[in-house]
């Protein structure tokens, strides 16, 4: 029989039962951001991305995040997963191809003395594409999976481009605050030598320099806590870089500011960027994939299977030399009842494709919230920044003037303790308000989607 008497019949009524089933529509991308979603003004156009070199112009640090993006084992595992999913892909657009095997047999049969020898030669041929519009469905949900892979691997950039600048941040507050206590110490132990004097010469009482004494104790120990602190945040920059623990190089603060993104004008549109929200679409139409493949089920699908080889075996007759010998065998399934696995399972990817939606509404809430609090962050501290500044000068002035009010005898010494204590703690909260602010910018800057390459 001619197969094409076979094959053809098998091919148009699988064209027929295709038309109009809907198995091949495309997934319409959900990728789309409420204008309001950030809850303020926003530009009319995204500015065009900012890339973390741009952001980040510190030369130590930009070193820092360029060890960390080549040794980082976490982004290692993240790129991996990618090359993973890549393969996957590769492997789900070749499964529409038929598999070859080849397969030789024979042997040897010996009945009363006659010796009988058959072989064969076969090179076999499998194909089963499985229900009409499986292949196409499983796909293109391999590709979303590998879009995920990729949206997660952004994420773990972003974030590690993050720590690092935080790291690198907290250890240029952490050697501003070792140089005002430092400062404070060498200020503090004069101002201890001078109250001695002044016991000595029986001006004050010895209650005095006991006082001033615990006060120079107490900042000494701040000093040791700061330096053991910034051993501990070399160590996790180390961590980060995935090098021995070692001295991190880094420039004073204010060398180099960081970006000012907090004052542009932010377009809601960046939010797309984000990798948890390009996640979130992703997930979705892989979902959405899924569920077209669960809804192919019940429609029939095709197998075919076939060799052809080199035999001497015809039936029980020897012949030799061999032959070709050639078979091939066609068949559709149409499914009639599966103990209601098929339905159950459509319904459940329909199920899981509503619930990624209510996900990825909430990523975008999310989102928003992050934005707004990253800002938030940003102008609390700019805010603050001139308060504090002049909280430091007038404090200074006060602690001056009153330890000359006790030189002369015309305050106390618990008035200069209050004052230098009070002064002390204005700088350190300066520093680490200007700290606060670094960090609201670049939680904005994560929270846009991680700037570009």
């Amino acid at each position: 029989m001619n197969r094409n008497k076979i094959i053809f019949p098998i091919a148009t009524l699988l064209c027929l039962l295709v038309s109009s089933c809907g198995l091949f529509d495309k997934y319409e991308s959900h990728n789309t951001i409420p204008a309001d979603i950030i809850g303020m003004p926003t530009a009319a156009d995204a500015p065009a991305p900012v890339s973390w070199r741009e952001f980040f112009t510190d030369p130590m640090l930009q070193q820092l995040i360029d060890s960390a993006l080549t040794r980082n084992t976490d982004l290692q595992a993240a790129r991996i997963a990618v090359e993973q999913s890549e393969i996957a892909l590769k492997m789900a657009k070749k499964a529409i191809l038929p598999s070859f095997y080849l397969s030789p047999s024979g042997s040897i049969t010996n009945f009363n003395r006659n010796t009988t020898k058959t072989y064969d030669v076969p090179l076999q041929m499998s194909w089963n594409p499985g229900p009409i519009g499986n292949y196409t469905n499983k796909k293109r949900a391999a590709q979303a999976v590998k879009l995920q892979s990729q949206a997660r691997q952004d994420a773990v950039r972003a974030n590690l481009i993050s720590a690092v600048a935080q790291q690198y941040c907290l250890l240029q507050l952490l050697d501003r605050q070792l140089d005002i206590l430092t400062q404070t110490d060498s200020l503090w132990n004069a101002s201890l030598e001078a109250q001695k004097v002044l016991w000595q010469n029986g001006k004050i009482y010895s209650t005095a320099v006991n006082q001033q004494e615990a006060s120079c104790l107490n900042v000494k120990t701040q000093i040791v806590d700061t330096r053991r602190h910034i051993r501990a945040v070399e160590n996790d920059i180390c961590s980060l870089l995935a090098i021995a623990p070692q001295t991190v190089k880094r420039n004073r603060w204010g060398s180099y500011p960081i970006m000012p993104m907090a004052n542009e004008r932010i377009s809601a549109s960046l939010l797309a960027r984000r990798p948890d929200v390009r996640l979130a679409d992703f997930a979705m139409e892989e979902a959405f994939y899924n569920m077209q493949a669960a809804r192919a089920a019940f429609y029939p699908g095709l197998s075919l299977s076939g060799s052809v080889g080199w035999t001497n075996n015809g039936g029980g007759i020897e012949v030799n030399p061999g032959k070709i010998l050639s078979n091939i065998l066609g068949s559709i399934a149409q499914p009639l009842f599966a103990r209601g696995q098929l339905k159950g399972n459509l319904d459940i990817a329909k199920l899981n494709c509503e619930n990624l939606r209510y996900q990825y509404v909430q990523t975008i809430v999310d989102a928003g919230n992050q934005v707004n609090e990253a800002l938030a962050d940003c102008h609390a501290a700019g805010d603050k920044h001139a308060y504090y500044h002049r909280q430091v000068e007038v404090l200074r002035n006060a602690y001056s003037g009153t330890h000359e009010l006790m030189d002369n005898g015309k305050a106390t010494y618990l008035e200069v303790i209050t004052a230098q204590e009070s002064l002390l703690s204005a700088q350190l909260n300066e520093a680490m308000n200007m700290y606060d602010a670094s960090c609201g910018v670049i939680a904005l800057y994560i929270a846009l989607g991680g700037g570009a390459e």
